[in-house]
């Protein structure tokens, strides 16, 4: 691959991503009504591109909307009712498509879930800590995306993420670990905070990984092309699902140290 090849896309990517972590920091910032509408909204994006792909293109718009609602609806409620809430909405979605009914089942109610552990992260844990998700899943994207360019090398799963190379993977975990450490010491968490760091970059990856086996398994390139040079809102926030998922994971199990 030239060098050409490698970089042709890094102008209009940077220009996007530097739009959305503008716009991201100032909804973090604000908090509040704007963030949650703003998180509420990007699971409807994500929950109707999802349905799209998985067949329900004539239902896809009406399930966004349902997605949304029923966040909003959630944070009103408490977590026992919230998440088996959030769960039968997607089921819901599922039974409305003809076919891989559990695969959009799963995907959905992991949308949802990471989606309604953001808010809370949020609102309830600060700040900070939702900053430390979004910095461990942001640095293993970017180390990993320069060093697979630049390093090249065997490929991860290339059946799956054929453009994936170890290179880049160990690069993401290394990058995340390095976040840990600043972030553990910004919060008094400890070391503790590098090793779960690495572990919300390998959630993170195996979220990318996920979406990337559901784009192969329905033939499309990306999940929509909202976004310039990254695809759909999917393409670019798979790897926050699950890195959420697992920090709420963690969380409620009192596994993260400094959260109460």
């Amino acid at each position: 691959m030239s060098g050409k090849e490698r970089w042709g896309d890094l102008n209009v990517r940077l220009i996007s991503a530097g739009v959305m972590i503008a716009l991201g920091i100032v909804l973090l910032w604000l908090g509040g009504a704007a963030f949650m509408l703003a998180i509420w909204a990007l699971a409807g994006a994500m929950v109707w591109e999802l349905s799209r792909m998985l067949g329900g293109r004539a239902w896809a718009p009406g399930m966004g909307v349902i997605a949304a609602l029923a966040l909003a609806l959630a944070w009103a409620l408490p977590v026992w009712l919230a998440v088996p809430g959030l769960i039968a909405v997607a089921c819901f979605g599922a039974w409305q498509i003809s076919e891989r009914r559990v695969l959009f089942g799963a995907y959905a109610a992991a949308i949802l879930l990471a989606c309604h552990t953001t808010i809370l992260l949020r609102i309830d844990a600060g700040t900070a800590w939702l900053l430390w998700v979004v910095c461990v899943v942001v640095a293993t994207d970017v180390a990993g995306y320069m060093a697979g360019r630049a390093l090249g090398g065997p490929k991860f799963w290339p059946a799956i993420s054929p453009k994936k190379t170890w290179s880049g993977t160990i690069a993401g975990w290394l990058a995340a670990g390095i976040v840990g450490i600043a972030f553990g010491i910004f919060l008094g968490a400890g070391a503790g905070l590098m090793v779960l760091s690495v572990l919300l970059s390998i959630a993170g990856q195996a979220g990318d990984i996920w979406e990337s086996w559901i784009k192969r398994r329905v033939g499309v390139k990306d999940s929509s092309n909202l976004i310039p040079g990254h695809g759909g809102v999917l393409d670019r926030f798979d790897a926050m699902l699950g890195a959420t998922l697992l920090t709420g994971g963690l969380w409620l199990f009192g596994l993260v140290p400094g959260i109460s």
